[in-house]
């Protein structure tokens, strides 16, 4: 059993009040409170270490080397990498995206006719990146469509894979919705009938379970540090090595380079080809710590704990009238997403609740094809992490239904 006060401990910023109220924070999903582990070694880098990485012989470049190379070793281990230089550094989970897309049209992979598939239920930055490589290379995009639980239509899928395909990429778990997606059962059926790279967003399964690359076998693996529990501003982008090597780097700079004349550049090896300038040694050593505090919890106890979270959480909202969750009855992680129907807009229930100390996300979430499928504006988020309460979910649901009277 977790000892959830004690974890709550570890979070400087729970302790404080908004609107005097307790802070209950509940937008997770958006980004996630840092442990005291995570702020204080963000900040030793900065007392006792600050130094560029890689390029010098004295002994604070090569301390700040060696620590933030164990946190890539950390990572790699996090999520089950055969090799630390698969893991490429980058600011989070939209830039690794546009990494990618950037790195095969410079690469010429992609040409005119051919196809990338991705899916109805993605962030927008998993939609314009693709467009945008569309309209560079002519390519094409689909998107496999959705039922009314928000869950996506496999059969559909199957049959738009063909030897035109070349990227199939979505989400490991919906940021709007919670929703789970089969990837593995995914990844099998792209395996058995097109040579696509798979690219799988997974920035809100890190945060929630065990992420396995390996045994999965995407070709791509994004996200974001932030989300659990990590300074912002820091991300990875996992690759297979067979083909980071012949992708073409996304920035040219300093540290990208072999050798560099005017007459001819060649680029460093893995995962530096990837990595111009100087990058975010601070933060990224802060993952490191971040992954440290995750593996500390145990993925099984924290997986536990939220899933409890949600289940609470789902049951008492559905006790209120007029209130619907949207994908209610699919596998979800980490997130409940519902609206008051006949009770104003949900930035009306979001505004009510801020008032509570109750931090939720309302909107579109980044994800408006998704909205307007359900034929919405948008919706109420609360999204969970470790330190959150049965308590405060109990709080959630009584400022709902406050929201409700004030508004019907």
């Amino acid at each position: 059993m977790l000892n959830i006060q004690d974890i709550r401990r570890q979070f400087p910023i729970l302790s404080r009040e908004i609107n005097g109220k307790p802070l209950i924070y509940l937008d997770n999903a958006a980004t996630s409170q840092k442990p005291q582990s995570v702020i204080e070694t963000e900040g030793k880098y900065y007392h006792t270490l600050n130094a560029n990485v890689h390029r010098g012989i004295h002994t604070l470049s090569q301390l700040a080397t060696e620590e933030m190379e164990l946190a890539r070793k950390k990572v790699q281990k996090f999520i089950n990498a055969e090799h630390d230089y698969e893991v490429i550094f980058t600011k989070g989970t939209t830039e690794s995206i546009n990494l990618i897309t950037y790195a095969l049209s410079n690469s010429g992979t992609l040409k005119e006719g051919d196809e990338i598939i991705i899916s109805y239920l993605e962030h927008h930055s998993n939609i314009v990146p693709w467009q945008m490589l569309c309209e560079r290379t002519g390519a094409k995009l689909k998107v496999i469509p959705i039922n009314g639980e928000g869950t996506l239509d496999l059969e559909y899928l199957e049959k738009s894979l063909t030897e035109k395909t070349k990227i199939v990429s979505f989400n490991y778990v919906s940021n709007a919705l919670g929703i789970v997606n089969p990837v593995e059962e995914m990844i099998s059926l792209i395996r058995k009938n097109s040579a696509a790279w798979i690219v799988i967003d997974g920035a809100q399964a890190v945060p929630h379970f065990k992420v396995d690359v390996q045994k999965m076998d995407c070709d791509f693996f994004v996200f974001s540090g932030h989300k659990m529990y990590a300074p912002t501003g820091t991300g990875v982008l996992y690759g297979k090595e067979k083909i980071l090597e012949i992708m073409h780097p996304f920035h040219g700079g300093g540290e990208m380079i072999e050798t560099c004349s005017f007459d001819k550049t060649t680029y460093a090896g893995l995962p530096f080809k990837f990595e111009a300038g100087t990058p975010n040694i601070a933060g990224n050593i802060g993952l490191g710590a971040a992954v440290d505090f995750m593996n500390a919890i145990g993925h099984e106890n924290l997986q536990l704990h939220e899933n409890a979270l949600l289940e609470h959480a789902q049951k008492k909202l559905l006790e209120i009238g007029n209130l619907k969750i949207y994908g209610e009855c699919a596998l979800r992680t980490g997130v409940v997403s519902f609206n008051l129907e006949n009770a104003g807009i949900s930035s009306d229930v979001g505004m009510i609740l801020d008032k509570l100390g109750i931090a939720v996300r309302t909107g579109h979430h980044c994800t408006q094809p998704l909205m307007n499928f359900f034929g919405i504006a948008g919706t109420v988020r609360a999204s969970f992490a470790v330190y959150n309460t049965l308590e405060e979910v109990d709080i959630l649901v009584e400022g709902v239904k406050k929201a409700q009277r004030m508004l019907s």
